[in-house]
């Protein structure tokens, strides 16, 4: 038992958090963030550029946990607050549903998308963002690239775990690959 007050419902201590990873999946939520035109056509597509754990710089997709008792709505706009900054002008869509749903494993090979830490199932959504983007928190920088160059095997290679797959996959729900 931890002798600090919680001040963030919701949230798990490192250990308990740790725990839950051993035994269940954890709910997720991931976005590209894009630019449109004024005919909602897909301009350009904002990746975050993030060190890692051991060190390695990499591309990676707006992601984070869906919090105990929160909506995957709020949890979507926490997240890109977050990365994005306050002033990004998120359009989340009326309606929630995926452009598809993730499932993450710690085992390499059971699917295209591997977490060493968890099993994982994210909910994967497609932003339009409209304001000034500024990376907070763990991120380095946001990269704005162009459909064609998000999808070349030079970005994709720099997207670990997957995230090159849900960039892919994203990119065909809105008629940029063929």
């Amino acid at each position: 038992m931890s002798d600090t007050t919680e001040t963030m419902p919701g949230w798990l201590s490192p250990d308990e958090l740790e725990m839950a990873r051993a035994s269940m999946p954890i709910l997720y939520v991931e976005a590209v963030p894009v630019r449109v035109d004024d005919s909602g056509e897909v301009t350009s597509i904002g990746l975050l550029l993030r060190i890692g754990p051991d060190g390695t710089v990499s591309r990676t997709l707006v992601s984070g946990r869906v919090m105990h008792h929160e909506r995957v709505r709020d949890a979507l706009l926490r997240h890109l607050e977050k990365d994005l900054g306050p002033v990004a002008l998120p359009r989340i869509p009326a309606s929630l549903q995926p452009f598809t749903v993730a499932e993450y494993f710690p085992t390499q090979g059971i699917t295209a998308f591997h977490d060493p830490r968890q099993h994982a199932v994210s909910l994967a959504y497609i932003v339009p963002v409209a304001g000034d983007c500024r990376p907070r928190q763990d991120a380095l920088d946001l990269v704005w690239f162009s459909p064609q160059e998000a999808s070349s095997p030079l970005v994709q290679n720099e997207m670990p775990g997957g995230h090159g797959v849900l960039l892919k996959q994203a990119l065909a729900h809105v008629g940029c690959l063929s």
